[in-house]
């Protein structure tokens, strides 16, 4: 359950100062990062926009140094990977931030303070937030701090690209014709909008239905899906295949 941060809950504000490793000489400037735009009063919308570009810097910047031998093709999926709504939403419920946004009625029934799109757009909002608290220097080290082991841990190569991108390069490889996307479904108002995608292709012998809070990250999962099950049933073939060798074998 969200906690209503406000000016004067200074307990609440020291324990997500701690979260974030970050203490605020104007904590006017955390509590406007955290409050979502269906609250009253000045919401984080702009915070957000600013944090948004610095954080794409700082991961540009610390890539080409981490990595000066990859071409840029590697170095902008690697930094896709690690600043994508899903990574951002993560390191959010790692600093329990769903327990400290200020949301509008509406969005608090509905369980925004769980939402991926709302954790995601808090943590740019911080981070503009910090910046304009301190400068780029400080910021960035933070940045860094939050971001270290996954940028220890990432490296070029495929697994970096998007799924829709490996789909369509494995449906490529063996000239098989590309998916087909259809949106199915779309409910919610405007600004919280959640989308049914359909995906169709031959290479498996079903449809996959997937949701995102956009047509791109409900395309996106329903790619993953697909591989998924072409995964699967990759290593039941395998499977299968092994286990008659050993009955061969056994004969």
């Amino acid at each position: 359950m969200a906690l209503h941060v406000k000016a004067n809950n200074e307990q609440a504000i020291a324990r997500l100062s701690k979260n974030i490793g970050y203490s605020f000489k104007k904590n006017t400037l955390l509590i406007q990062a955290i409050t979502h735009r269906s609250a009253k009063g000045q919401h984080n919308e702009r915070l957000e926009f600013l944090g948004d570009s610095i954080l794409g810097f700082v991961i540009a910047e610390v890539l080409f140094e981490q990595f000066p031998n990859h071409d840029e093709g590697d170095l902008t999926r690697m930094r896709s990977s690690l600043v994508k709504g899903v990574t951002l939403a993560e390191i959010g419920r790692d600093f329990n931030l769903g327990e400290y946004l200020i949301l509008g009625p509406g969005e608090l029934k509905s369980g925004g303070h769980r939402r991926e799109s709302i954790l995601e757009d808090a943590i740019e909002a911080i981070i503009g937030a910090v910046y304009l608290d301190s400068d780029i220097i400080v910021c960035k080290a933070l940045i860094l701090t939050w971001f270290a082991k996954r940028l220890s841990a990432i490296k070029p190569g495929h697994e970096q690209k998007d799924p829709k991108t490996r789909l369509q390069e494995y449906l490529q490889g063996r000239k098989i014709s590309l998916p087909v996307y259809d949106v199915i479904d779309t409910t919610g108002q405007s600004h919280n909008q959640q989308f049914t995608v359909r995906c169709s292709t031959q290479v498996i012998d079903r449809e996959v239905v997937a949701k995102g809070t956009s047509r791109r990250k409900a395309e996106q999962e329903a790619a993953q899906q697909v591989l998924a099950i072409i995964d699967k049933d990759k290593a039941d073939k395998k499977a299968t295949k092994q286990k008659l060798t050993v009955q061969k074998k056994a004969k």
